[in-house]
């Protein structure tokens, strides 16, 4: 499959892939959409930033009847953060069509799901493990009519101990259904669930996507310390409307940071560990759509994004260590897409810059910020 062209895929889907750019399939994409697509299972090993959302999206658009209510496909994920942002690229996917995707995951008030799922209008429900299965036990979740399940970060599920909750789940699907796994690694446990719970599947595995030297550009400002905000908006505005994610290391940090560039007129979101889970939601929502091109974030947002469009990641604060590093400008370069991380070096961040850069296989280059050109 050399083209998204070559699927037997509906126009609505088709103009929606058109929409978001996407030109030739991600590895993960052209070996499983033909399987899938055929209604095959699929083992797909692969890691996040891969393109595996559209992989088992696009199938489960062309699958589900919009004519028919309830619930027909179910996708499980390990966080509440990866449940909104595969909720919301299924969405724009099918943007054309009738279908109706509702997010089911814990931290959140549990009225307006029951109320969605009452009405009986959503025809696939991503979520948590843990939420699914308190819905399943309070009878307000059935998923006896599901025929496409997808487990999405499967090993992740399962160290983080769902590996009960996913069993039971699975427990309430018919056995007929069509089934996707997706994961980076291989471990028993998923071994264990692919025997017992999926027919012949096939087993597709891709290098890793991830960011490599060859797809970020890494380049570092010496900055004095009084003039970083200064330097970050010169940095923001000698690029063409840049979709940024800006780390700093602390709450206060960002949400100081936040209310500076929302002063200065910059479409900005903030996400961080204080946030209601409402809140986070409509960050990543607004980021996500475009609606903000700037997210100034701490940590918590450096593992587990998979926001394909980003083009920049800017280290306001320099990272605690090397691996940090390498976390946080993994959020751009995704799907095989460029990328640049750039950090702001300041006076006193220079020796722990320098025991960074040791660490790393590649040399960062110096650039030079626009205020002192």
């Amino acid at each position: 499959m050399a083209s998204f062209s070559d699927l037997p895929i509906s126009r609505e889907v088709h103009t929606a892939i058109q929409d978001f750019g996407w030109e030739t399939p991600t590895p993960i994409q052209a070996l499983s959409l033909p399987a899938l697509l055929n209604g095959e299972d699929v083992v797909g090993l692969a890691q996040t930033g891969s393109g595996k959302t559209a992989a088992f999206s696009i199938p489960l658009i062309e699958r589900v009847d919009t004519r028919r209510r309830g619930i027909q496909a179910l996708v499980l994920v390990p966080t509440r953060e990866l449940a909104t942002q595969v909720a919301a690229e299924m969405t724009r996917l099918a943007r054309n069509t009738p279908l109706r995707v509702l997010t089911v995951f814990g931290g959140t008030a549990m009225n307006p799901q029951l109320n969605a799922l009452r009405s009986g209008r959503a025809h696939v429900v991503v979520g948590t493990p843990g939420r699914i299965l308190d819905h399943l036990q309070r009878g307000t979740l059935k998923l006896d009519a599901v025929h496409y399940l997808v487990l999405d970060e499967a090993d992740r599920m399962l160290d983080m101990g769902f590996a009960p909750d996913v069993q039971r789940i699975l427990s309430h699907t018919p056995k007929d259904r069509q089934t996707a796994l997706f994961s980076a690694t291989m471990p028993n446990e998923i071994r264990s669930i692919v025997h017992r719970h999926m027919r012949s599947p096939l087993s597709l595995q891709v290098e890793s996507d991830a960011p490599t030297v060859d797809t970020v550009e890494q380049v570092y400002y010496h900055v004095a310390d009084r003039d970083k905000t200064r330097g970050l908006r010169s940095l923001i505005d000698a690029e063409r409307n840049p979709l940024a994610i800006v780390f700093r290391r602390t709450q206060h940090g960002a949400a100081k940071l936040h209310r500076q560039l929302e002063r200065d007129g910059y479409r900005v979101g903030v996400l961080h560990g204080r946030m209601t889970q409402g809140q986070r939601n409509r960050t990543l929502s607004d980021f996500t759509s475009g609606r903000t091109r700037i997210l100034v974030a701490t940590n918590v947002a450096a593992r587990g994004l998979d926001i394909p469009d980003v083009t920049h990641v800017i280290n306001y604060d320099i990272p605690e260590d090397a691996e940090t590093y390498i976390h946080r400008i993994g959020r751009t370069a995704r799907a095989g897409k460029g990328g640049i991380a750039a950090t702001l070096v300041g006076e006193s961040d220079l020796a722990a810059f320098e025991q960074i850069t040791r660490r790393l296989p590649v040399t960062v280059r110096e650039n030079r910020l626009p205020i002192y050109a």
